[in-house]
């Protein structure tokens, strides 16, 4: 009589050796495909800034459009340009969750709602012959889901918009998420951020249209439609970074000369 191999014991070390088999495989293609995930992301990242920037041409790589643009760190607080890191390697994002390279925001301050911030970010500007062209700013903000993060690029003068594009939200599809819909993202270029001089953010959402004979148009964008809180959150995110806890002493450095 032959003997039984359907044992207990027999099926839990197959069931032993199938899951580590299993895991092996898995765990050496995460190490394999690691470094072709991480060339992806940059790739992305430098797709998004060039795409804010209006920089993109389909007839050029990426890497080829991007060799324009200068990256440098910025000290948030003082509003000029640091060297305390690097500037090919920080990630402002990560940052912000090191209690030594980021602090708390106090609520009142807190308009974005993004309860920490990192000390640095990290700018990308377009010059020619020593001449500014674009300067594009990381921006992010809580909307109604999810904090939206994206980049917002200004022309040489610091204060026209040339585009804003978000790369990762999860707002709602067909309403929030209507922050990527094209249509609504041409209304963004040729917006001023502020007025008269000032330091102060204008720019923001409405609720409805925009009326293009309105005396603030030049700093109106037109509401989300169905989607309150996403429109209310973008525009407290656009105040925050270009006021004065965001980019405003840096942008006013820029303008003097003395970053």
């Amino acid at each position: 009589m032959s003997a039984n191999n359907d044992t207990i014991g027999k099926t839990i070390t197959v069931t032993v050796l199938l899951c580590v088999v299993c895991s092996v495989i898995v765990s050496a293609a995460a190490v394999l495909l690691k470094p072709q995930q991480i060339a992806n992301k940059e790739l992305d990242r430098k797709t998004n800034i060039l795409a804010a920037a209006g920089l993109m041409d389909s007839s050029k790589t990426v890497e080829e459009l991007f060799s324009q643009i200068t990256t440098k760190v910025i000290d948030l607080e003082t509003g000029k340009f640091t060297s305390e890191v690097d500037a090919a390697t920080f990630d402002a994002r990560k940052a912000s969750k090191d209690p030594a390279l980021s602090s708390a925001l106090d609520r009142k301050i807190d308009i974005a709602s993004i309860k920490r911030q990192a000390k640095y970010q990290t700018v990308y500007l377009v010059e020619t012959e020593g001449k500014l062209e674009k300067v594009i700013l990381p921006v992010h903000g809580y909307g109604l889901w999810s904090t939206l993060y994206g980049f917002l690029a200004l022309e040489g003068d610091l204060n026209t918009v040339v585009g804003l594009g978000f790369y990762s939200h999860a707002e709602t599809p067909g309403l929030g998420g209507e922050v990527d819909n094209p249509l609504w993202k041409s209304q963004w270029p040729g917006k001023k951020v502020y007025a008269d001089g000032a330091m102060e953010p204008l720019l923001g959402l409405i609720k409805g249209k925009v009326n293009p004979d309105a005396a603030n148009a030049a700093h109106q964008i037109d509401g989300l439609s169905g989607a309150t809180l996403t429109s209310d959150g973008v525009s407290r995110m656009v105040k925050f970074w270009m006021g004065e806890n965001g980019y405003a002493p840096f942008l006013t450095n820029l303008k003097a000369g003395g970053v």
